[in-house]
């Protein structure tokens, strides 16, 4: 269904491209004029212009745009979107990586009229991801994620535990599970059960091949992080 709903959108990117090529009148866009064109291409259903525009705001984050974050959004959509996924898309994403500023705030409260929590909370992990992408997660791209977590309305445990499974600590595993180091034994379990069901992938099954991927991959990291745990506390 995902699949068909992109196709349909990507039908008409062509048309909008020209368009905000013509409205922009070659110059820089302003976070005014970025919005607009987010609107213009974005429909209820048009992920590709909703993740491009995130992708865009993290890549930039650290002030240098990498092949190596190119390269993971590429693959991303590659295997989200198969062969629906074009150059248009990568037109998109240029749009807002040559924009002046991203109107992040409004693009964020229109994601958040449309997704559900457990697809908001998954877009964390990919935008993670593209932080991670070139072996270190800057704390430049850390306030950016943490900045659209807080307006996706994400709730700060969450952040929390996604962040800590892509930027380590000696703390990293109890943060996964959402606690601090001094819980007791039945809080840990607690918290394990908590976050197992939370953050089951079937919760984005609706969504495509690699969403479903990242849910799986966040899904072993917090059943690893339990098993740590109960290991260094010999728990059974």
């Amino acid at each position: 269904m995902l699949g068909l709903i992109v196709g349909s959108a990507v039908d008409n990117y062509q048309r909008l491209m020209d368009g905000a090529r013509a409205q922009s009148g070659g110059r820089r866009m302003s976070a005014e004029d970025m919005f607009r064109y987010y609107q213009q291409h974005s429909t209820s259903s048009d992920v590709p212009t909703m993740l491009m525009a995130l992708s865009a705001a993290v890549m930039k984050a650290d002030g240098k745009v990498l092949k190596s974050e190119l390269n993971y959004v590429k693959s991303f959509f590659t295997q989200q979107f198969g062969p629906q996924f074009s150059g248009q898309h990568l037109q998109t994403l240029k749009r807002f990586l040559d924009s002046s500023e991203i109107p992040i705030q409004r693009i964020c409260n229109d994601i958040k009229m449309r997704m559900q929590p457990a697809v908001r909370t998954q877009l964390l992990h990919y935008l993670f991801g593209i932080a991670k992408a070139d072996g270190d997660v800057s704390d430049a791209e850390i306030n950016v994620i943490q900045n659209i977590s807080n307006m996706l309305g994400v709730a700060s445990s969450d952040f929390e535990s996604i962040k800590a499974m892509f930027y380590r600590d000696v703390d990293s595993d109890y943060k996964i599970l959402g606690i601090s180091s001094t819980a007791s034994d039945d809080e840990v379990k607690k918290a394990y059960r908590k976050m197992a069901v939370k953050f089951h992938p079937d919760k984005v099954e609706q969504m495509g091949a690699e969403y479903q991927k990242g849910a799986k991959e966040k899904f072993q990291k917090i059943q690893d992080s339990y098993d740590a745990i109960k290991k260094r506390r010999g728990m059974k």
